[in-house]
């Protein structure tokens, strides 16, 4: 088995990451080899050195990929060599003397508190599909959920008595979001229609108006209607919602490390972006506020 097996091997069974993402890894290794092996044919991995990355880099940029494209591939790198130093293969990391493209930060898009609650007052339409694209709506909104966390939750997912809902967020972390009453009462209207017309079942919350299991496409395509009539933001998502849910709670008050909580963040590091977002509306309240603006 080859060091970049045994590493893909690791990842898959150990830190137990998604298919998608040992494919990314396998991509970024192989186009970082291949690109070596131009210049040093049959080069031991003992011998990579910081140069030679920093190669790659000028390579890649001239190809034109972005910064955020090629920070990702050295993340890969990054992963791999450690890999190698934890395991004694080799004895000196070429990553620790490589410093990636700086990318702008691009701040999140999301829809204004005025025009959210103009949402709670739009006609979502009679029956089965309006009360599920309305639960669905307000389920992006009010908890923060990513897209494949609200396509996998179950009838199971809520704690009825407590007002939780249970969610298995990326890498199989579980976490915990409190829901409002106004959120359990759309829950019960849907649930009650569904039922009603497909049955109760123990599969998925959210399903079709078939009732098979709800897609990615149908729940992005949901969204996407329902937004388009409060907004004229360009990007019309369920992540522009959980963005909206963040900037939301840090513009009333709440603190950054429960925000961070809440989204299922590893570090604070992603959800300091929000805080951006917020410093411009406080920057804006300033200069219209304080007499010396």
């Amino acid at each position: 088995m080859s060091y970049k097996e045994s590493f893909l091997s690791y990842l898959q069974y150990e830190k137990r990451y998604s298919v998608h993402t040992i494919l990314s890894y396998d991509c970024d290794l192989k186009q970082f080899f291949d690109f070596i092996s131009r210049d040093k044919e049959l080069v031991a991995i003992e011998d990579i050195g910081f140069r030679d990355v920093r190669k790659w880099i000028v390579f890649l940029m001239n190809e034109g990929k972005t910064s955020r494209t090629v920070n990702r591939k050295l993340s890969s790198l990054k992963s791999f060599f450690k890999y190698l130093l934890r395991n004694s293969v080799i004895s000196l990391n070429p990553m620790d003397r490589v410093v990636g493209p700086k990318q702008a930060k691009k701040l999140p898009g999301f829809v204004a508190e005025h025009a959210m609650q103009v949402l709670r007052e739009i006609d979502f339409g009679e029956g089965f599909e309006g009360a599920r694209d309305q639960l669905i709506v307000e389920m992006f909104y009010q908890t923060g959920m990513r897209l494949s966390e609200l396509m996998n939750l179950t009838d199971h997912s809520f704690d009825r008595g407590a007002s939780l809902v249970k969610v298995l967020g990326k890498r199989n972390k579980e976490r915990i979001i409190p829901v409002n009453k106004s959120l359990e009462k759309l829950l019960d209207d849907y649930l009650e229609l569904r039922n009603n017309t497909f049955g109760k079942g123990d599969g998925f919350l959210f399903v079709t108006n078939k009732g098979i299991p709800a897609y990615e496409k149908l729940l992005y395509r949901i969204v996407t209607k329902h937004l388009s009539k409060i907004t004229t933001l360009s990007k019309r998502s369920p992540h522009v919602l959980r963005h909206t849910f963040a900037t939301h709670l840090l513009n009333n008050g709440a603190e950054l490390n429960a925000v961070k909580e809440l989204l299922g963040h590893s570090s604070l590091a992603a959800t300091q972006i929000y805080t951006h977002t917020t410093f411009e509306r406080l920057n804006t309240i300033y200069k219209q506020a304080h007499p010396r603006a």
